[in-house]
């Protein structure tokens, strides 16, 4: 970057950079901040929460199911739309202000939700019984190994129930100047039946 005369960057990053977090791609979103740190670049980190868009695609496997099933025990998660955080982005990259200071910012709703709450949540929505029985990290992972991905996915959880995904900041509002959508009505916007 400093040879291709990059001034300022913006970083988009996770929220599991822990150096605790067992989530297999927590070193990856570790590093760089800690890289920029000693750069001599002027940049902003913007840490997403987990994205809300997946949970809606999800939901008709948690109605068949009747069941949240995240590993996560009786710890929070905290959520951001793509769009929320695509509008956080935008307003980082386009205003130094925002992004020229060694900022680090992390997008997320104004609570998080644990999976009791999720899925009365859901219930709502949807208008099916939804409630939480966790199943076990390796019963996760095996559910969803077919997939590609259900070690990782096993993994980010093992890092939700130790309490390392339900940070919740006022970011997105200071960013921005209003506040982000809640899981109840990104919900209502998106499902359909």
């Amino acid at each position: 970057m400093k040879e291709a005369g990059v001034k300022h960057l913006v970083d988009v990053s996770f929220m599991a950079d822990q150096a605790n977090n067992p989530f297999q791609m927590a070193g990856y979103y570790a590093y760089l901040p800690a890289r920029l740190a000693f750069s001599k670049l002027s940049y902003a980190v913007v840490k997403n929460s987990l994205y809300a868009d997946p949970l809606v695609p999800y939901l008709p496997e948690l109605i068949a199911r009747g069941n949240v099933i995240y590993p996560v025990g009786d710890q929070a998660m905290s959520f951001i739309s793509r769009k929320d955080s695509a509008e956080a982005i935008a307003n980082v990259a386009v205003r130094p202000y925002l992004r020229d200071k060694e900022q680090i910012y992390l997008l997320t709703q104004e609570k998080n939700y644990n999976m009791v709450e999720l899925s009365r949540i859901m219930t709502e929505i949807t208008g099916e019984k939804i409630c939480y029985q966790p199943v076990s990290l390796e019963e996760f992972a095996n559910i969803y190994r077919a997939e590609g991905d259900g070690d990782e996915l096993a993994s980010m959880y093992k890092a939700a129930a130790m309490g390392l995904m339900d940070g919740v900041t006022d970011d997105f509002t200071r960013i921005t100047g209003h506040t982000p959508q809640n899981m109840k009505d990104f919900l209502a916007e998106n499902y359909k039946k």
